[in-house]
């Protein structure tokens, strides 16, 4: 990671979960940190846990990554302070468990395809042209999810997950698309693709938190965290397309 040190990772959904424990990670390995989400108050309570001393290379920004004036915004702020983004973290995510052939759920739906694919396309075109600009090896990560390789069959207690599946899907898809993209430019920026089985996060809706808990092995965030460290860690020249990341014994 030395590399990187004192250089600029934005991470989306970065108040909780997994998305904070790679604003944590990054920050202690020596990254300036723009840590975003929609709750504001959380990040700030997890920049006030952070050592004095070291609070001023972590940065909080109000973002809904739905929302393009939002997340221009955040890149505005990162171009003008610190002279662009080298690393982007997408994280940001929600879960619906309405299914998808239930009557008037189209505010779930929409919200699921919003953020994990009009999402990820806004961040990353953003980074990507800072990156460009500046004739940087930047590198982007997508936190995807071993439901974009196989839809799982949980069983009768667990609902479908609407939408979710499909959108990570097309995350393995556009993830592809990206690294041919930033080639076809010419350029030396990284991308790799995330994908954790079950883990132990907010995410989940509080009604079905202890049934997953109770029923299958889960992942913490510190796990999906070392493997985003992993990928960043790697030689310039190594392009780690894909880390599949599943606790011992998981079934699907």
């Amino acid at each position: 990671m030395d590399r990187w040190q004192g250089k600029v990772a934005v991470v989306t959904g970065a108040s909780s979960g997994i998305g904070e424990a790679i604003a944590r990670d990054l920050h202690r390995e020596g990254m300036i940190v723009v840590a975003c989400a929609r709750r504001e108050d959380r990040l700030q309570d997890i920049r006030s846990s952070l050592p004095i001393e070291k609070r001023s290379r972590f940065h909080i920004m109000r973002c809904d990554v739905t929302d393009e004036r939002q997340v221009k915004a955040v890149f505005e702020f990162v171009n003008g302070e610190f002279g662009g983004v080298d690393v982007l973290v997408n994280n940001a995510g929600v879960v619906k468990t309405t299914e998808l052939v239930q009557a008037n759920n189209t505010a779930e739906i929409k919200a699921t395809l919003d953020t994990y694919i009009l999402g990820v396309v806004l961040c990353t075109r953003e980074a990507f042209n800072s990156m460009k600009a500046r004739g940087i090896d930047g590198h982007v990560v997508i936190i995807n999810s071993i439901a974009g390789h196989k839809t799982p069959n949980l069983g009768d207690e667990m609902p479908s997950f609407n939408i979710y599946p499909a959108s990570k899907h097309a995350i393995t898809s556009m993830v592809e698309t990206y690294r041919q993209e930033f080639m076809r430019h010419g350029t030396k920026i990284r991308i790799t693709s995330v994908s954790p089985g079950a883990v132990d996060t907010e995410i989940f809706p509080d009604h079905l938190i202890d049934i997953i808990r109770t029923t299958m092995p889960l992942l913490a965030s510190e796990d999906v965290s070392n493997a985003v460290l992993f990928a960043l860690a790697a030689p310039p020249h190594v392009q780690i397309h894909e880390i599949i990341v599943k606790p011992v014994g998981e079934k699907f």
